[in-house]
């Protein structure tokens, strides 16, 4: 326990494979999505036992003291006898209960930083897990030292965020529940530009993509990352302890993520009003039913100043828990959404207060298949509790449909991509077919629709008004698709309404739940 492994530095390519090889063991005996629940606590053990080793051992190479070495190990987290990982690999039999007891006794001990943050996954199952295989699995984890020497904090970090997304893409459907894309997470985080000693906020956090994300970007502007204050609340109770363990492996001290439901229990709170924060990212559950609207109509944090969603889609009542979470000053979001949220027609009275108030700075439409296992396209909603005076009273609509690239069955923005849209967001600028700016009377007349194509639209060889004789077939046929994004995004809506019309038996017109965590 007190020894200390030699410095054997990992590559990136060898700590994804040592780090992916330890799910593969588990490959036939549980479930692709179940693998997390296991793999992310047990690699996170390791890297707290394999610390400790390290700074006892630093310790005592300087003072040949063993008390000092001792309460020097002890004083990032403490591991309390028998609850090394050194002990738990010696357990001949029941490995389960050895495990799931060091885990529960490290926990105790550090109840500040670290209670509950194993998770709860059911280790003492035999049938799933019997002891042949946890032995297979101690024994790959141990094949490597994840002491800071051999793998730096950014360096296991991006190793997590490596495997959040093999898991993503090996689990199929339960990927949303806990995988935002990463390009498009920078792009909205280049957006919102946070500064050093803000506070940044996700409502739906899943395993803190977005907040980690946050903290890079004020890196590499070279900032003082450390002042930053991350705050997270996520329902799903092995999530959230994922997002703990990603972002005090991303070396981050201070953060406070929350379980529970945001719209049922908001956990940031501030005497009888939500805290607020300089930045909000969220990728919220979207058109989800199952929520307590009746208690949302007379909200008592004062969310409901829009009014009330309608039951089969909550996403406008996630939209307005953002909205009263930005500072009054300073604050600003950026949300992931389907279309759906700009054009339903349900929701158009609350759209309407909304552009009224002069929250809403920018819509960004992304192209397809960016959600995972679903072709639909996503949109960014910019907004700002107060906008520069030169932007007062206006929303910049950015087309930016084609700007995504597709590898492999798997769809991202290109730096390029990225460079583009956030240039013409910046200059607040037009540019023809892809950028407007559309002041409120504009928005008036469309009866305060955030469609993208009823503002932007393709331009045809600087005249849109050329005669059809007079045009190519290739910009007649560009025209004709651009007029019908409309249509067929309203048409996507309508799909989810009758899927959801025959899931329910016909009672409920709503939309099924798909949550992108």
């Amino acid at each position: 326990m007190i020894g200390s492994e030699p410095v054997n530095r990992l590559t990136q390519q060898e700590l994804e494979s040592y780090l992916w090889g330890a799910a593969t063991i588990l490959r036939g005996l549980i479930d692709a999505g179940d693998y997390k629940q296991y793999v992310f606590p047990l690699l996170f053990y390791k890297r707290l036992s394999d610390v400790w080793d390290e700074e006892y051992a630093d310790a005592f190479d300087e003072t040949d003291d063993e008390d000092y070495a001792l309460a020097t190990a002890n004083d990032r987290f403490i591991i309390p006898d028998g609850a090394h990982w050194t002990n738990v690999r010696e357990t001949p039999t029941d490995v389960g209960r050895a495990i799931q007891n060091a885990m529960r006794a490290i926990e105790a001990a550090n109840p500040n930083r670290l209670d509950g943050i194993f998770g709860d996954a059911p280790w003492t199952n035999k049938e799933r897990l019997p002891d042949a295989t946890l032995k297979n699995l101690l024994e790959h984890v141990s094949s490597q030292s994840l002491s800071l020497a051999n793998v730096p904090e950014d360096e296991l970090g991006n190793g997590y965020e490596f495997l959040i997304k093999k898991f993503a893409d090996d689990s199929g459907h339960t990927a949303q529940e806990f995988y935002t894309n990463r390009t498009v997470v920078h792009l909205m985080v280049q957006m919102l530009a946070p500064h050093p000693g803000e506070s940044i906020y996700d409502p739906t956090c899943g395993t803190g993509g977005m907040l980690i994300s946050a903290l890079d970007e004020v890196k590499r502007s070279g900032g003082e990352h450390r002042t930053l204050r991350l705050y997270g609340q996520e329902r799903n109770h092995m999530t959230a302890a994922i997002a703990r363990m990603n972002l005090v492996l991303h070396g981050v001290e201070d953060f406070q993520i929350a379980r529970g439901d945001t719209l049922e229990r908001p956990a940031f709170t501030d005497r009888d009003s939500l805290a607020k924060f300089d930045v909000v990212l969220a990728n919220p559950p979207y058109s989800i039913k199952q929520w307590n609207r009746d208690g949302w109509q007379s909200d008592p944090w004062g969310r409901s100043f829009l009014g009330t969603p309608p039951q089969g889609r909550a996403d406008y009542a996630f939209f307005q828990h953002i909205l009263r979470s930005m500072d009054p000053a300073t604050g600003r979001c950026a949300i992931l959404f389907p279309h759906g949220v700009l054009f339903r027609k349900e929701e158009a009275e609350m759209r309407r207060k909304l552009v009224e108030a002069d929250l809403v700075e920018c819509v960004l439409g992304l192209g397809p298949n960016l959600f995972y296992n679903s072709p639909m396209e996503a949109c960014v909603l910019i907004c700002r509790s107060h906008k520069p005076e030169e932007r007062a009273g206006q929303v910049l609509f950015i087309d930016a449909v084609s700007e995504v690239t597709r590898e492999r069955s798997v769809s991202f923005l290109r730096p390029e991509h990225q460079q583009h849209i956030l240039t013409v967001y910046q200059a607040w600028q037009e540019e023809p077919g892809f950028a407007r700016i559309a002041g409120q009377d504009v928005l008036a007349k469309q009866e305060y629709s955030l469609s993208i194509p009823l503002y932007v639209k393709r331009s045809l060889n600087g005249n849109g008004s050329e005669p059809a004789a007079q045009r190519s077939l290739p910009e007649l046929w560009d025209e004709w698709e651009q007029e019908g994004r409309v249509f067929w995004l309203e048409m996507g809506v309508l799909v989810e309404m009758l899927d959801e019309l025959a899931d329910s038996g016909g009672n409920v017109p709503g939309t099924a739940q798909r949550k992108t965590g």
